[in-house]
């Protein structure tokens, strides 16, 4: 589904919809769009998803009004995209990848460990547009369209010991991302990898179920993971890259102008959080460590660690049918 035809094609069912409705309806209050973030105000998801309502604003000219549920009250991520999917509770968010595999087999592709060799290789593959057959795939099953990506992250494995090389890793239980590809890899490491809830990670480390999760440097300081895995082993085996989700039943509803809006927006929206959360890594990641928080652990073979994954890597896409996004991806 190309983009241009997918808009073309909410616009006429949206157009069909007002010539419908008595003209009472259609001079309604303001529209109200709601969207659901799991973190605080201080984080790069939040600030991006702020960033997107004022571009919305400012592009569409007239009243609408945003109403941002933060700290998971409507859930979890998993939920958020649900909820879009159903065109319900939520019509926007930020979203990882792993939680759209019901719907597209592909699109746990787009955040897969060692996708990315880092932050500058990331932003040219999306400003390339090389994900664009994901998008397309959700975008037609899931009936949510990415509207943008943010993200930005380095991702790292924190734990309640120090993990140097290989050997450290064998056998550790750690938390990973419920989409497959992550089990898979993570073993093809050595580690035994398990899935828990976002939520549930601190008490799991905590209560001895597992020594260790992953995340990147905004994620482990806003759920405080560090206080109970304080060693933060640099692996770097991963770029966060969160899409900007929109419902597409929530999106035919909206006036033509309104979606172009949202559409533009979204995309410079994401581009500011990429930009935002990739610069405040390193700070985040010196506070703690000044603060006597966090500890990071270099780690001597990250080369190796792909090296085992890559196989891995290859036949996932193979298996879902993206050897060509991967290996334009692999040459941008």
């Amino acid at each position: 589904m190309k983009r241009r035809s997918f808009l073309a094609g909410i616009g006429a069912t949206t157009a069909a919809a007002a010539i419908g409705m008595p003209s009472i309806l259609r001079a309604q209050a303001p529209i109200t769009l709601n969207g659901a973030v799991q973190f605080n105000d201080d984080h790069a998801f939040n600030r991006a998803l702020i960033r997107f309502e004022e571009l919305v604003k400012k592009y569409y000219g007239k009243p609408v009004n945003f109403t941002l549920h933060k700290n998971s009250s409507l859930g979890l991520e998993k939920q958020y995209f649900e909820y879009m999917s159903q065109g319900k509770a939520v019509d926007y968010g930020i979203v990882s990848p792993a939680h759209m595999s019901t719907f597209a087999k592909a699109a746990p592709f787009i955040d897969a460990p060692f996708v990315f060799k880092g932050i500058e290789h990331m932003n040219k593959v999306v400003e390339a547009n090389i994900l664009a057959p994901i998008a397309d795939e959700v975008a037609a099953k899931a009936e949510v369209v990415l509207i943008g990506y943010s993200g930005g992250g380095i991702r790292n494995i924190f734990a309640n010991k120090p993990l140097k090389n290989l050997a450290d890793l064998k056998g550790l239980k750690v938390r990973v991302q419920g989409a497959p590809i992550w089990s898979k890899t993570f073993a093809a490491v050595g580690m035994s990898p398990t899935v828990i809830a976002y939520n549930e990670i601190y008490n799991a480390i905590q209560n001895g179920v597992i020594a260790a999760g992953e995340n990147e440097a905004a994620g482990v300081e806003a759920m405080k993971f560090y206080e109970v895995a304080p060693h933060l082993s640099l692996t770097q085996h991963a770029v966060s890259i969160r899409p900007i989700c929109f419902s597409v039943k929530t999106l035919k509803t909206l006036p033509k102008d309104l979606q172009d809006a949202i559409m533009k927006a979204g995309k410079e929206a994401g581009d500011y959080g990429r930009q935002l959360e990739s610069s405040e890594e390193v700070v985040k990641l010196d506070a703690l460590e000044k603060a006597g928080k966090l500890k990071r652990v270099p780690f001597e073979e990250r080369d190796a660690m792909k090296k085992l994954a890559d196989p891995v890597m290859a036949t996932y896409a193979k298996e879902i049918g993206a050897e060509g996004i991967f290996e334009k991806i692999n040459v941008v």
